[in-house]
């Protein structure tokens, strides 16, 4: 209902623009979800989502809201590069994957551990630490980019093209799927393997119940001795390794190199994902698709419709995570009353 209503208010903008709101959500359907290519597209931007919608759901367990995934995606991209760089002329990609994925998950771990570090021990605020490391993060790439990493004899902030042992295959390479030109690739099956351990993890270990325990009730967790700063410390090593996966199916999947600001805002919108998902892996996924056909669809109608600009495309996304993340609990009294009504009560025995 908050997705619908949200929809239903960008069709107003989009009339208010002069333009057919109808004639939109054809193109958005039909340029995400109408053809093999468009659903290649959609699911590799829901690839990324799902990596950092995950690495924000981790941490919300344990009463952790952490704006860092993009800072975190970003250094892991940079321990993804550092590995393809060194392995991709000697390796095939099936040997250099794993390495470099847990290189971007050590990269991504090790810049979450700060503001970790400073929420646990010192009471800083979590918030505000990791969306300061979001802007280190950049300014630290900037630097090793243009000084150390470099394409020699290249002007541009970037490295060298990845050789193909440093290249993920695309899903139309290896199955029989047709999808075009979309760089969909086999991290789709890395972010599934991530969302079933985010489950696992979560529901079925004793970890997992530690983590619960302390975002329900952190003194009562605390008075069950439940150590707050190990939680807060592991929670977050996990979230940041999860974010710095996304660059697998960026940089080895896609872009094929290195380059300056490639998460592109990935980690901002995992936290809109998260929120949507309610913090379990199933809806998370759901809400990466979502995103994701909002992200290849936008493209479609602004490439139709050049009057909705791409400003306003992100304005009806800025509305999608207003009303199901800020508001997502608005229609749930009116529901359950309408439930409350219909339902049949049974005779007591």
């Amino acid at each position: 209902m908050n997705v619908a209503v949200a929809l239903l208010i960008s069709g107003l903008v989009v009339l208010f623009v002069g333009q057919n709101p109808l004639e939109a959500v054809g193109y958005l359907i039909s340029g995400s979800l109408g053809s093999g290519e468009g659903i290649g597209f959609t699911l590799y931007f829901a690839t990324s989502f799902l990596f950092t919608g995950l690495a924000v759901a981790v941490a919300s367990h344990a009463g952790l809201f952490t704006i860092g995934a993009e800072g975190q995606a970003y250094l892991g991209g940079l321990g993804i590069a550092l590995v393809c760089l060194s392995l991709d002329r000697f390796v095939p990609w099936h040997v250099t994957l794993v390495p470099a994925a847990a290189a971007g998950m050590l990269f991504g771990a090790a810049w979450a551990f700060i503001p970790a570090y400073l929420q646990a021990k010192r009471g800083s605020h979590l918030v505000i630490t990791t969306i300061m490391f979001n802007f280190i993060a950049s300014s630290i790439m900037i630097y090793v980019l243009v000084n150390l990493i470099k394409e020699p004899g290249s002007m541009a902030p970037q490295t060298r093209l990845f050789d193909k042992g440093g290249l993920v295959p695309k899903l139309g390479e290896i199955l029989p799927v047709n999808i075009g030109t979309a760089p969909l690739n086999v991290s789709l099956f890395l972010a599934i393997a991530a969302a079933v351990f985010v489950w696992v993890l979560i529901w079925k270990t004793k970890l997992g119940f530690e983590i619960r325990s302390t975002g329900a009730n952190p003194a009562a967790a605390r008075n069950a001795g439940i150590s707050y700063v190990k939680i807060t410390i592991v929670c977050m090593l996990i979230s940041g390794a999860l974010a710095g996966l996304a660059g697998v199916n960026i940089l080895m999947g896609d872009l094929g190199k290195l380059q300056l600001d490639f998460p592109a805002g990935i980690g901002l919108v995992g936290v809109a994902v998260a929120l949507m998902g309610r913090g379990h892996p199933v809806g998370i996924a759901i809400a990466s698709v979502l995103f994701g056909v909002l992200y290849q669809g936008g493209a479609e109608i602004s490439f139709w419709m050049p009057n909705i600009t791409r400003e306003l495309i992100m304005l009806i996304q800025g509305l999608v995570i207003l009303f199901a993340g800020a508001l997502s609990l608005m229609f749930r009294k009116s529901v359950y009353s309408l439930v409350d009504l219909f339902r049949v009560s049974k005779p007591e025995v």
